[in-house]
């Protein structure tokens, strides 16, 4: 699966190719299903794809009356609507029964580009993860994304997931002895000075950034934690342990995301430095989505330069 995909474009491929498979799975959009890439689901299979128009809400309402009948209903608009405009919803009929809805949130992050600050979420962890028993997802590539909708897919419970806009290259599918499961972060690098624990966008850029450090003789170990809530508390605390500081990089802002749930479980279990690369308590801006990403220092260099702090902190 060798190239460049954006997840959201992966996570349309997979709905279609799980359908046949999965035939209680339904899925909602919020008239937006050209931008989510729920579109090709609708064509393929019509009868189980429903239009809510620009009604976050009300579409999180009738997933949540879909999952009582056993459906598998997947909600998907922006991140900015099904995690901000639906907050209540997703707080009071979905997350507070127990239902079995996966509420998506494409757009994601910065990187939304000209869209501009309304539409950049950069709040979506911190507001999904204060929710009792919510999951929390942001697969780091399609190859990741195809591996995750089939998990949300077994998994019974509400959960949340992020996908991505632009696109980014596929690495995961080379990893050796790779293996999805919600809860479980993967060590794609060893290392023994430093370790970056990265999800979303920022994990191919820790690995970069991971190559910059090695030419300056640091040995950098590598985290995708692609499921923020349950953070895998096993890989953070041996991580914590064997390299005895921590940077953690996400396309979110630094209050209540990955950086926080880290500094959260090694300040009780295991204190060691951690430094959380993120947004800085910012709002978005619009502008190409590179553009924007460098203006906000999400750049494997600026990784690079936070490990080399960590490091220094921890002597």
């Amino acid at each position: 699966m060798a190239g460049k995909i954006a997840t959201r474009t992966a996570y349309g491929e997979a709905l279609v190719e799980l359908a046949p498979k999965y035939p209680e799975l339904v899925v909602l959009d919020a008239d937006l299903s050209g931008a989510t890439k729920t579109n090709s689901f609708a064509k393929a299979f019509p009868e189980r794809f429903f239009d809510c128009g620009i009604a976050e809400c009300n579409m999180t309402g009738i997933a949540a009356g879909m999952a009582t009948t056993g459906l598998k209903p997947f909600c998907n608009s922006f991140a900015m609507f099904t995690a901000g405009r639906a907050y209540e919803q997703v707080r009071n009929s979905v997350a507070y029964p127990g239902l079995n809805v996966k509420v998506i949130g494409s757009h994601g992050g910065v990187s939304v580009g000209e869209d501009g600050a309304t539409h950049q979420c950069v709040e979506d962890f911190a507001l999904m993860r204060a929710i009792p028993g919510m999951t929390v997802l942001c697969p780091c590539d399609g190859y990741e994304m195809k591996k995750a909708v089939e998990a949300l897919l077994n998994y019974d419970g509400p959960a949340y997931m992020r996908l991505q806009r632009s696109d980014s290259e596929i690495f995961t599918d080379e990893v050796k002895d790779y293996d999805f499961e919600i809860g479980k972060g993967v060590c794609l690098k060893d290392g023994k000075d430093v370790t970056i624990i990265a999800t979303g966008l920022m994990v191919g850029r820790a690995v970069k950034a991971a190559e910059i450090l090695e030419g300056k003789g640091i040995s950098a170990r590598v985290i995708d934690m692609h499921t923020i809530k349950p953070l895998d508390e096993e890989i953070v605390l041996k991580a914590a342990r064997e390299t005895g500081c921590i940077v953690t990089s996400e396309e979110h802002s630094v209050i209540g995301g990955l950086g926080e749930a880290v500094c959260g479980l090694c300040s009780e279990k295991c204190p060691v430095p951690v430094l959380r690369h993120g947004v800085m308590d910012e709002f978005g801006r619009s502008g190409k989505a590179e553009e924007v990403l460098q203006h906000y220092g999400l750049t494997c260099e600026k990784i690079a330069e936070m490990a080399e702090k960590a490091v220094s902190l921890k002597k």
